[in-house]
This record gives structure tokens, sequence and C-alpha cells, in this order.
């Protein structure tokens, strides 16, 4: 790993026919009624981990919905057909902006820019719960390390630029770069994460 460059801050998110305002609302109605759904783009993804994190944070049980083709999701989203989500802004930004969706809480350290209004978990009163999707920039084994340190140092210059920055916030990301030696670090830290919701989850490996 030379280093991530992007980071996609889950937003805890539910259809408007869900009688919710906020995330303590939400915890209250779903050890109330234990099953409610959450979409996401597949078994394993990061939004899926995202929400069987998020049971295992506040105790309640929910079911997963795989979807195949994550454009339904929207609509479904809106209908109740699925009821919640753990999901990037960019999955959910048209239920949201057709307030047909309210987003309740972003699980990161800070607002969001496309989302200035809606509360960090620790604002809303589960500081526990931080999780994201994130992109990161890769080489073959085997590449000289001179040349791993020059692509690091470029990247993380990049992602100074202004115009750069500004154009992943209005897709509901975070520009971040951490220094090549760091970069196996967060990678096996993040590793040893999920592998730890997966197996509490009990989310079957995929042959």
């Amino acid at each position: 790993m030379i280093t991530p460059f992007a980071g996609f801050t889950i937003i805890v998110v539910a259809s408007k026919t869900v009688p919710v305002k906020n995330l303590k609302e939400l915890i209250e109605y779903a050890k109330e009624h234990p099953g409610l759904n959450f979409g996401s783009v597949g078994i394993g993804s990061s939004q899926h981990l995202a929400g069987e994190y998020f049971a295992q944070v506040t105790g309640t049980k929910m079911t997963h919905v795989p979807y195949r083709n994550i454009a339904q999701y929207g609509p479904d989203l809106m209908s109740g057909t699925v009821q919640l989500g753990f999901q990037w802004y960019p999955n959910v930004a048209g239920p949201i902006n057709a307030k047909g969706a309210v987003p309740l809480a972003v699980a990161g350290d800070q607002r969001l820019a496309i989302l200035p209004d809606v509360p960090t978990t620790a604002e809303a009163g589960l500081p526990q719960y931080k999780i994201n999707g994130w992109f990161a920039l890769l080489a073959p084994h085997g590449t000289p390390k001179p040349i791993l340190e020059r692509l690091n140092t470029e990247v993380a210059g990049a992602l100074k630029d202004p115009q750069v920055k500004q154009a992943f916030e209005k897709a509901g990301a975070e520009t971040m770069a951490i220094p090549l030696d760091q970069a196996k670090t967060f990678q096996r830290e993040e590793i040893a994460k999920y592998r730890d919701i997966i197996a509490k989850a009990g989310i079957p490996k995929i042959e």
C-alpha cells in the first residue's frame, strides 16, 4: 500500500417511513422492532459491515439486504421497502435530497461538508461508532521503495490542491494521505477491525 487517499464516512440514514428523527430514537426503535432491514451494495461491502457493526455496538438485531444493483436501493429506501442504510453519500444523495430519507448521523470525527447540519455519531450520543470505507493506491509487490516514496509524496501533494479536495467533498468523501511507513500499519489495523466485525456477525466466507 502506498497510501489511502479518500475516505467515505458512513452515514446512518433512515427511510422517511421510519418514525425516528435522530440516532437515539433509531436505537430505541430498533430495539423495540428487531429485524429492521438495511441495504448495501453486497455481502462483505463496507456498507454491509458498517450495518453489522452498528448492530454490535448498539445491541440491536437487523436484517441485511444485499443489492446487486444499488440504483434500486434509493427508491426502496424512500418507499420503506428497505428501512435503513449505513451508506456512502453518493448512494443516498438522491433519497436525502428528495426528502425520502433522513440522515441521522455521520460515523466520523467531524461533520461532512456536504451535510453540515448532520451531527457526528459522537455528537449524537454514540461516540464508539466510527467507521468508513476508503480507497487506496497500491503498487505491485517488489516495487522499489524510492518509487513508492515518490508516489506517496505526489499523492499527498495532489490532495492538498483545493480543487481536488473540493471535488472529493462534493462526493461526500474526505481526502486522506499518510506517510509510506504508516500505510502498512493502517492496512493491518483495518483488516483486524473488519475481521472482528465479520467474526462476531458470523458472516460466512464466499467461495
